[in-house]
């Protein structure tokens, strides 16, 4: 019997390829924003759950396989009911989001206004040798992190930066974590690392930026209170004593998009439209 390629290459194939890779990227980008967070733990318990309902049904143990399929029946509502404020924040992200990015400030703007006053916080504290651990979420979550710290949803500025690891001040003792261009908490704790390849004269603040970066992808600076020496921490690597002209490099290559194209008359419109009635300005 010839097999016939082409009877692979249809519409319906097509439409079921489409269908699983995004299906596959939706789960790609949930288990993203699940690490760092006690979700993980969920996520492990759910499938531990599964695990005993196909041993069951193998060894056919119908009371047990009944009260586990129960189980799975009611978890996607527990998972609702748990992830209230997630599923919320998500989807107020999405309302406030243009459909073609053509907001009053684009991602490229803002981002590099945020650099533009961490760079101001950054050259400040380092001249005067004040102690500061910041770190800026990327693709994990740090939810377990942020509950630890103090609630702000402040917008980022230099001045706020600086007033916050101001010594002797009830915020100054641990991170501030930034979310989505916002400085989320401060006075957060972050996990310290035990790695030997730190060097013996970088204190907790260095320890913590490495422990953080060892379990998230976030990006991590902090400032010398010794030495006032800026460092950078990401995925498991630190950056000690650099420049400005280097961290400025390292912060818009890792946080500052390219140039968004200006929408067109009629994406204007829609985008118009679709924030009609939200706070945006």
């Amino acid at each position: 019997m010839k097999f016939d390629i082409s009877s692979l290459l249809t519409w319906q194939n097509l439409m079921n390829l489409v269908d699983i890779l995004i299906v596959w990227y939706i789960i790609y980008r949930l288990i993203l924003l699940a690490r760092g967070t006690k979700a993980v733990q969920l996520l492990k318990g759910i499938s531990l759950i599964i695990i005993i309902r196909i041993v069951a049904g193998f060894l056919n143990l119908h009371t047990l396989t009944y009260f586990v399929d129960q189980i799975l029946s009611w978890s996607v509502i527990g998972i609702i009911v748990i992830f209230q404020p997630e599923i919320r924040r998500g989807l107020e992200h999405l309302g406030r989001s243009s459909i073609f990015g053509g907001s009053t400030m684009s991602a490229h703007d803002t981002s590099e206004k945020m650099v533009e006053e961490l760079d101001k916080a950054i050259q400040y504290m380092s001249k005067r040798r004040i102690g500061a651990l910041i770190t800026i979420q990327q693709n994990t979550g740090l939810e377990d992190y942020i509950e630890t710290g103090i609630p702000l949803d402040a917008d980022i500025s230099g001045e706020l930066l600086i007033n916050i690891f101001i010594p002797n001040t009830p915020l100054h003792d641990g991170a501030v974590i930034i979310r989505d261009n916002k400085i989320a908490v401060a006075a957060a704790y972050l996990p310290l690392s035990d790695n030997s390849a730190i060097p013996k004269n970088l204190g907790t603040r260095h320890r913590a930026a490495v422990g953080i970066s060892e379990v998230t992808d976030a990006i991590t600076i902090v400032v010398s209170e010794e030495t006032g020496g800026v460092t950078i921490t990401r995925n498991s690597q630190f950056m000690v004593d650099l420049t400005r002209e280097e961290y400025l490099k390292y912060l818009r290559a890792q946080l500052v998009p390219a140039q968004d194209k200006k929408p067109s008359w009629y994406q204007q419109i829609i985008n118009k439209i679709w924030n009609w009635g939200s706070n945006k300005k």
